[in-house]
C-alpha cells in the first residue's frame, strides 16, 4: 500500500518484484528512485527533500556536470579574456569532464571534487594546474547556486593542494653581462636586452610595435600584449593590469641595441620578399608574424645553458638586475 507523505516529502510503495519505488515532486515534475529496500528509498526521499529545500531545480536533476560546464563556457566566452577562456576550456576537456563530467549537478558532492584533485595529484599534474581547476569549478558552480540549480557549492569544501613556494632565481650583475655578451648577434638579442632593462613581461615584449618606439626621446610605450596563438589569427589584448599601459625610458645604450635590431629586421624582410606579412611588430618570426612563445622559451633556455648560467624562468628576467 502506498504511503503518502506531506509537505512535499514524496511517497514510496512496494513493487510486485519485491523492490521499492520512491517518488518526489520537483517543480511539478516527479522524480523516481527504485531500490531493494524501503530504508534506501526513505533515505533517498530525505536527501532529495533537503536538496529541494536548498534550491535544487528539476533541470539540475537531469543535467550532467559536463553539459553544464559546456554551457557555462559558451556563455562566459564573450566576457572572459580570450587567454583565460582558452585555458579554462582546455582544463575542462582534459581533466574535469573525463573524470567527473558524467555526474549530474544534483549528485555532485565534495568527495567527487576532492577525488578529482587526488587523482590529478597521483597523475603528477602540477599544483598550479590543480588550483586553476579548483578556481574554474568554484566559479562555474557559484553561478549554479545563484540561479537555483543546486543548493550549495560542493567545491567550497574541497581542499586543493597549496600553491608551491619557490625562491625566485635571479642573475647578478656579472651574470647579466655574461648573458648579454653571449647573445650578441642573436636574432632576439634586443628582445632579451629589453626584458632585462625594462622589466616587460614576455607577452608585452611580443606585442611591441615600431610605432611604440620614440627614437628621439628614447622611450617605448607598452600599449598591448600578444594574445596566445589560436585559430583566429594574430590578436592583441590590453595590458595585464590597470597600470600596464606605460612609457618606459630606454637610455642611449638600449636605443642603439634597438637600432641594430631594426637594421637586422630590414635584412630579414628583404630576404623574405613576398612572403613577408606586415604587422608592424618589433619582434617577429622570419616572415613578419609574431613569435610563438614556446619557441622563444626554447631558445632562451638553450642560450642560458650555452652561456654557462643557472636555468631561470623568462619571467625572472624582470627582476634580475638594475637597468643597464
Amino acid at each position: 500500500m502506498t504511503r503518502r507523505r506531506g509537505n512535499n516529502e514524496g511517497s514510496l510503495h512496494p513493487r510486485a518484484n519485491g523492490t521499492w519505488r520512491a517518488q518526489v515532486t520537483v517543480q511539478g515534475r516527479r522524480m523516481s528512485f527504485t531500490a531493494k529496500t524501503r530504508r534506501e528509498c526513505q533515505e533517498w526521499i530525505k536527501k532529495t527533500s533537503v536538496q529541494i529545500d536548498n534550491g535544487m531545480t528539476y533541470d539540475s536533476t537531469r543535467r550532467s556536470l559536463a553539459d553544464y560546464l559546456n554551457s557555462w563556457l559558451t556563455s562566459e566566452r564573450s566576457v572572459m579574456r580570450q587567454s583565460t577562456w582558452t585555458h579554462y576550456n582546455q582544463l575542462t576537456r582534459s581533466y574535469i569532464i573525463p573524470s567527473i563530467g558524467q555526474i549530474t549537478l544534483k549528485d555532485l558532492r565534495t568527495e567527487h571534487v576532492q577525488g578529482l584533485y587526488n587523482r590529478l595529484i597521483n597523475q603528477e599534474v602540477g599544483s598550479y594546474t590543480i588550483l586553476k581547476v579548483h578556481t574554474l569549478l568554484h566559479s562555474s558552480l557559484k553561478l549554479a547556486v545563484q540561479t537555483g540549480m543546486i543548493g550549495r557549492n560542493p567545491v567550497s569544501y574541497a581542499h586543493p593542494p597549496k600553491e608551491p613556494t619557490s625562491e625566485m632565481a635571479i642573475l647578478n650583475e656579472s651574470q647579466v653581462s655574461q648573458f648579454l655578451v653571449s647573445i650578441i648577434g642573436h636574432r632576439w638579442e634586443a628582445l632579451f636586452h629589453l626584458a632585462i632593462v625594462t622589466g616587460m613581461r614576455q607577452m608585452e615584449l611580443l606585442g611591441l610595435k615600431w610605432d611604440d618606439l620614440d627614437w628621439i626621446r628614447q622611450t617605448i610605450k607598452v600599449e598591448r600584449q600578444l594574445a596566445r596563438p589560436d585559430k583566429t589569427g594574430v590578436r592583441f589584448l590590453g595590458p595585464k593590469t590597470r597600470f600596464g599601459r606605460r612609457t618606459v625610458s630606454l637610455g642611449e645604450k638600449t636605443t642603439l641595441v634597438m637600432r641594430d635590431h631594426y637594421e637586422r629586421q630590414q635584412a630579414v624582410r628583404q630576404a623574405a620578399g613576398e612572403k613577408w606579412v606586415e604587422h608592424g611588430l618589433i619582434f617577429t618570426n622570419s616572415i613578419g608574424g609574431p613569435i610563438i612563445p614556446r619557441n622563444l622559451l626554447r631558445d632562451f633556455y638553450k642560450l642560458i645553458k650555452a652561456a654557462g648560467l643557472p636555468r631561470i624562468r623568462f619571467h625572472d628576467l624582470r627582476h634580475t638586475a638594475e637597468p643597464l
